[in-house]
């Protein structure tokens, strides 16, 4: 193994939806090939261009809650009604079988719960918007939601940025080169490369 790898440890990025964490998470993806992403689980129907098994598990409620009773998840949550998400023992073991550092675009809840699980091994970085105004227009601009599920979105999201003084590190995603390069730099120092 060389020493660039550094298995066992996991890297949590974790923000209300629509403050970026997904695209530093793919950013820092492409850059540090010792990283490899973890799929969540999650009962909502694949949107467009979307794969299972690459961008999440997709499964249904009754598969979902059957894994839940098997004690299949690290941690698992209801993020809005009939909705679960939630990170797979599996797939966890999967990456550092293969001696690489799990990374994770996750909830703020799911966040707190697997840095719970692994104290030691992990970093959890919370993805600050510069501002709610900003996040909740945002949320607005991707025009994916209907009128009341984008209300249900930006309450969770107001509810969400309450715990990001609960993370090991806080990045603001104001300008995005900027925020990039500090997910750069927080990657490499908790890789130790």
């Amino acid at each position: 193994m060389s020493p660039e790898q550094t298995p066992g440890k996991l890297l949590i990025f974790t923000a209300p939806s629509g403050a970026g964490k997904t695209t530093l998470v793919r950013h820092l993806l492409q850059k540090f090939g010792q990283l490899a992403f973890s799929v969540s689980a999650t009962t909502r129907p694949p949107r467009p261009g979307e794969e299972d098994g690459v961008d999440y598990h997709f499964l249904s409620l009754e598969e979902f809650r059957r894994r839940v009773a098997e004690g299949a998840f690290v941690e698992y949550e209801e993020v809005y009604p009939g909705r679960f998400y939630g990170t797979l023992h599996s797939e966890i073991e999967r990456i550092r079988a293969a001696g690489r550092t799990v990374v994770f675009d996750i909830e703020v809840k799911g966040a707190t719960n697997i840095k719970k699980h692994y104290p030691e091994d992990s970093l959890a970085v919370f993805v600050a918007p510069p501002s709610r105004e900003v996040l909740f227009q945002r949320l607005r601009d991707r025009s994916t939601e209907d009128a009341e599920s984008l209300r249900v979105r930006i309450a969770r999201a107001a509810e969400e940025l309450e715990y990001c003084h609960r993370f090991d590190r806080v990045l603001v995603n104001d300008e995005l080169p900027a925020a990039l390069a500090e997910a750069e730099l927080i990657a490499r120092e908790f890789l130790a490369i």
